[in-house]
């Protein structure tokens, strides 16, 4: 018991970081037309970060269904892979746990799963689903928030909390980074995001994540993996 109130705190105090990113989400489903109970079902149900951000922006500007679904499935693609790594972690477990920490796995969690794996070597099917269930609970308490704020406030958009986004992922993969191979596919993605967002490339951060991801594994199979 005490093991796990201890990492309850833990995923508290991790979950502060996601709080800017969820007030902004509700705040901008707001200022795009979706009335309190619909922003706050976007959370309850999706729970999603960047693919309601996406979403909410699209419904701003009145897309297609298709397009909005085509969005989504793009953003949220890098989930296949997060799943792929628990593959053999959880094919044991009955269909109703695989379906819960399918819903609840983001990259919060697994970034605090797989750093909990690396330290201890094993995988606590209750310790996953407590992380992603703390994010889940932080994430709608923010959002709820960005909806009273977005009523009362306005433009909430322009405080710059937007930057809590980068920060959330530069702060998750920084110190991931331990050898050569992760290094250059984390280097490479980065610079192509960069020059395929100045030269307005569609859909340039997914591939330069494919890019990336690619040079990684190379290096990887040619056994370039010098690690710290």
């Amino acid at each position: 018991m005490l093991f796990f109130s201890f990492y309850f705190i833990l995923f508290i105090c991790i979950s502060l970081a996601v709080i800017p990113w969820g007030i902004l989400c509700g705040s901008l489903a707001i200022e795009a037309g979706l009335s309190a109970w619909q922003a706050q079902l976007m959370s309850l149900l999706i729970f999603a970060g960047a693919a309601q951000l996406s979403g909410v922006n699209l419904i701003g500007t009145g897309t297609t269904l298709s397009g909005l679904l085509n969005s989504t499935l793009m953003i949220s693609s890098r989930h296949l892979l997060y799943s792929a790594a628990f593959e053999k972690d959880i094919r044991h477990l009955s269909l109703p746990k695989r379906i819960l920490f399918a819903f609840l796995l983001t990259d919060e969690m697994f970034a605090v799963v797989t750093a909990y794996q690396e330290k201890y070597g094993k995988f606590i099917y209750r310790y996953a689903i407590i992380s992603g269930a703390v994010f889940y609970a932080v994430w709608n308490v923010a959002t709820l928030i960005g909806i009273i704020s977005a009523k009362s406030i306005g433009h909430i958009d322009e405080l710059g909390l937007d930057f809590a986004i980068a920060a959330i992922f530069i702060a998750m993969t920084v110190p991931r980074i331990k050898g050569f191979s992760l290094l250059m596919a984390a280097g490479i993605s980065g610079i192509l995001a960069v020059w395929f967002e100045l030269t307005q490339f569609k859909h340039g951060l997914m591939v330069a994540g494919l890019i990336g991801m690619a040079v990684g594994y190379f290096l990887t199979e040619k056994g370039l993996t010098w690690k710290k």
